[in-house]
């Protein structure tokens, strides 16, 4: 059976090693048509089936060496110089006054202008003090970029940019063609390596690129081994992935955390200026308290005086007191107005000064619904991620306990294959040694039918003897006695053979009991195949399991995501709070923008906003603001500044 099944697989191979060569030789016809109608199209795919292969070996080669690359690891030379290649096909030959100029620092340099990130690139190349040609500038900024991990992002912006690489290329070149948007589609993967190179040290003027095939031609055991180990690879990407996530979480929790903090010392803040509020609030309720009693007290008294005029106009005093009487009634109606007006005006600001204490009071709800979700989605949090961590130790316990089994039935399959082999090479000697038993055998029964045939000869002869010739009796008994001899020898040689069989055969008893044995143990081997099987499948479950803790991480950066624009927009509007400075009435005497002083006629209005205070003429503007929704007076220069940044912040 095991021969069979070896047959079969050489089989197998044959026909995979004749389907691969077939595969070749068309794909080499199809290039052979392909050269005959478009040179320069062959040469593009060639580049980038390099660039595929280049990119493809280096980041599984980056996975299995521990991601972090020097400048001396083989497969990252060959990406470097694999690319140099792409970007020098097509390029135009400028001329100079003393020669030829054909380097691709060129269309490099342009990216600067494009990306204005890649200024610090440029800029460290060019004070770079080993670098003296332009392709060694171009070699040392494929590897700022690559550490930078945006080589993808750089060389995209150049792509789409075809009017300023036409001065650089040729129309047929890569970097003009499809294959340059893919070759920049393939590079994004490289984000996942770590590089740590030392450009300084380098000699990257003199380098010969040269492309080293052998790394990319790979034979079928190489293959087998690289399959076993992109298995355990993958599992070792998740958990570093995993690992990543728990990791951001771990850091977007301690963000919530001081955002939190700040969030309750402008709550104490806002608390504070609501306590301000208040007091103002009751100022002004003195204050009106006190205009009232003046007010009441002046009517009294000008009742009082007028009662006083009236007495002497009726008794025939002259015109000169009712004069005089009614100039002292305009100037008391004059004080009255102004009264009234500073009356409406001190109601006014009691209203504004109630409704600002109702807008932070709802604010402050606001701010302590925020607050208890917030706290809520950290408990959430905190449960999640302790559920995860969880998880993620469940997951590497079964990780170890999986390798470890794998481990120890790779150490039983080689056990048992060894076995198989020695016993194998017993069965082949116990065989070899029943053939030469059974020939023997055969060699013996030949001699005994010799034998027998030799005596029956030797007693018709004796009988010929004793009737023909009874004189020779005395040399027949001789010969007779010899014969016996011989005859007995014989019977011993017989014997001695019969216990040689018999010992065989017992020998080959305990070989039958030995491969009944081995058959036993080979079913025991099948058994354990089907375990490893069995926990192939586990391990498929628990990468599902991983998948969608996966799925549900994402959901939860989603919802912080969405969480820190809420907690941005409460920052704006505490900002907008703080930044207000009320003044007082009693420290403004002029108008802070036209400078008049104030007077009855020119009164006082605080700008919302600001908090300064200016005359009608220069706060005659309202506008909400994130502290009260309703419209509010606003002073001119404010009115000016919110305009223009609701002007900037629409598309």
């Amino acid at each position: 059976m095991e021969e069979a099944e070896e047959g079969w697989r050489k089989a197998v191979k044959g026909a995979k090693a004749g389907s691969t060569s077939l595969s070749c030789s068309g794909s080499c016809c199809s290039s052979l048509a392909m050269a005959v109608k478009d040179p320069t199209a062959v040469e593009r795919t060639n580049l980038l089936n390099m660039a595929k292969l280049s990119i493809k070996g280096l980041i599984e080669s980056a996975l299995s060496f521990g991601r972090t690359l020097d400048s001396d690891y083989p497969p990252l030379q060959q990406f470097f110089v694999v690319m140099e290649h792409c970007l020098k096909h097509g390029l135009k030959v400028k001329k100079s006054f003393l020669s030829y100029n054909k380097t691709i620092w060129g269309p490099l340099e342009l990216v600067e202008k494009l990306y204005p990130e890649a200024e610090e690139i440029a800029a460290s190349v060019r004070d770079l003090p080993g670098l003296k040609t332009p392709l060694g500038r171009a070699r040392a900024w494929l590897r700022l970029a690559l550490m930078q991990k945006k080589m993808a992002d750089y060389l995209r912006c150049l792509i789409f940019q075809k009017e300023l690489l036409g001065e650089f290329y040729e129309y047929h070149a890569l970097m003009m063609e499809e294959e340059g948007a893919v070759i920049v589609g393939l590079l994004v993967g490289l984000n996942v390596i770590d590089a740590n190179l030392c450009v300084k040290g380098e000699d990257l003027d003199s380098q010969v690129g040269v492309i080293d095939f052998s790394m990319y031609l790979k034979n079928e055991d190489d293959i087998e081994s690289k399959e076993r180990n992109d298995h355990i690879a993958a599992i070792l990407d998740q958990k570093n992935y995993v690992e990543e996530l728990n990791r951001q979480l771990n850091s977007t929790v301690s963000s919530l955390h001081t955002r939190v903090d700040s969030l309750e010392k402008s709550n104490t803040k806002l608390i504070e200026e609501l306590a301000i509020a208040k007091n103002n609030i009751i100022k002004l309720q003195e204050e009106n308290h006190h205009l009232r009693s003046e007010n009441t007290l002046i009517l009294m008294k000008t009742q009082h005086h007028l009662e006083i005029l009236l007495v002497p106009s009726i008794t025939g005093v002259p015109a000169v007191n009712k004069v005089d009487a009614e100039a002292e009634l305009q100037t008391y109606k004059h004080s009255r107005q102004s009264l009234d007006d500073m009356y409406n005006e001190a109601h006014r600001q009691l209203r504004e000064e109630s409704q600002l204490r109702q807008d932070i009071e709802n604010e402050l709800m606001v701010q302590v619904g925020m607050k208890h979700e917030i706290e809520l989605a950290m408990k959430l949090l905190e449960k999640d991620i302790h559920e995860k961590q969880d998880t993620l130790i469940s997951l590497r316990q079964q990780l170890e306990e999986v390798k470890g089994i794998n481990v120890e039935m790779y150490k039983k399959l080689q056990v048992s294959d060894d076995a198989l082999k020695e016993k194998n090479e017993i069965i082949g000697r116990l065989e070899d040694k029943t053939n030469q038993i059974t020939a023997t055998m055969k060699q013996l029964e030949q001699r005994l039918q010799q034998a027998e045939k030799a005596q029956m000869e030797a007693e018709s002869e004796d009988k010929k003897f004793k009737q023909d010739y009874m004189s020779k009796s005395e040399s027949l008994q001789k010969d007779i006695t010899q014969k016996e001899k011989q005859v007995g020898q014989l019977e011993t040689d017989l014997k001695i053979e019969r216990e040689w069989r018999q010992t065989m055969e017992e020998d080959l008893k305990r070989e039958k009991e030995t491969s009944s044995s081995l058959k036993t143990e080979t079913q025991q081997i099948i058994t354990l195949k089907k375990e490893f099987l069995k926990l192939q499948e586990k391990n498929k479950q628990l990468k599902n399991l991983c998948h969608d803790q996966e799925e549900a991480l994402q959901e939860l950066a989603g919802k912080l995501s969405e969480s820190k624009l809420k907690i941005e927009d409460i920052k704006e509007a505490n900002k907008t709070l703080q930044g207000q400075v009320w003044l007082k009435d009693k420290e403004a005497t002029h108008c802070k923008l036209c400078e008049k002083e104030f007077s009855l006629s020119r009164r006082k209005h605080h700008c919302r906003n600001c908090g300064e205070i200016f005359c009608n003429a220069c706060s005659d503007n309202e506008l909400p603001l994130p502290s009260s929704p309703k419209p509010v007076r606003v002073c001119d220069s404010c009115h000016a500044l919110l305009i223009q940044r609701c002007s900037s912040s629409v598309p």
